[in-house]
């Protein structure tokens, strides 16, 4: 596949699961577009399209490691989406992506992922989880920043707060993950 055949196939039709799954298939031989399809999922946030953030998730939960390369221009471009449908996936990147840093403590991911970035994804996670935005970004930025509350000591009071705040105020969702976190966070002594 080429670049300009990736961008055919995002910018078609709307891609059924179907679709999607062959996509991610052909891109796991292919690492070299992942550059190009995060190209198009920022592209892709001005326009009405959401193909791209679907595909670059769902290569994501296979290939994790594709992310290396580009983990400056994916967390420099978190910031300026404003598409709940690229949010979503985006937050979902940030979340698998910390659970590799903290959790599983991916030599590579522990190796690559600088400070600047790091804070980055903290930032944007902060805004997603206060801003008015859908559920699931809410909640994969809430696990995100549970996980970057494990080396940056003044997150888990923050995330404690905002948890504690906001959790009356927002879906079934929101609220049973909120209570997961906050039981969590109260096991680690906040």
């Amino acid at each position: 596949m080429t670049e300009k055949q990736l961008h055919i196939a995002l910018n078609s039709e709307r891609l059924s699961k179907e679709k999607i799954n062959d996509l991610v298939c052909v891109l796991t031989v292919h690492p070299e577009l992942t550059g190009p399809l995060l190209q198009e999922v920022f592209d892709q946030d001005k326009t009405d399209s959401f193909n791209a953030s679907w595909v670059f998730d769902h290569l994501m939960r296979k290939k994790l490691d594709y992310l290396l390369p580009h983990l400056e221009n994916f967390t420099k471009g978190l910031a300026d989406l404003t598409s709940e449908s690229i949010i979503r996936p985006m937050a979902h990147t940030c979340e698998l992506t910390m659970e590799a840093y903290f959790k599983t403590k991916d030599p590579v991911f522990v190796q690559n992922l600088t400070p600047e970035q790091l804070e980055r994804i903290m930032t944007v996670c902060f805004d997603w989880l206060i801003g008015s935005h859908k559920v699931a970004a809410k909640v994969f930025a809430m696990s995100s920043l549970y996980y970057l509350g494990m080396k940056y000591d003044w997150v888990h009071p923050e995330l404690k707060m905002v948890l504690e705040q906001n959790n009356h105020n927002d879906s079934a969702g929101y609220k049973a993950r909120a209570k997961k976190t906050l039981m969590d966070l109260k096991k680690l002594g906040f």
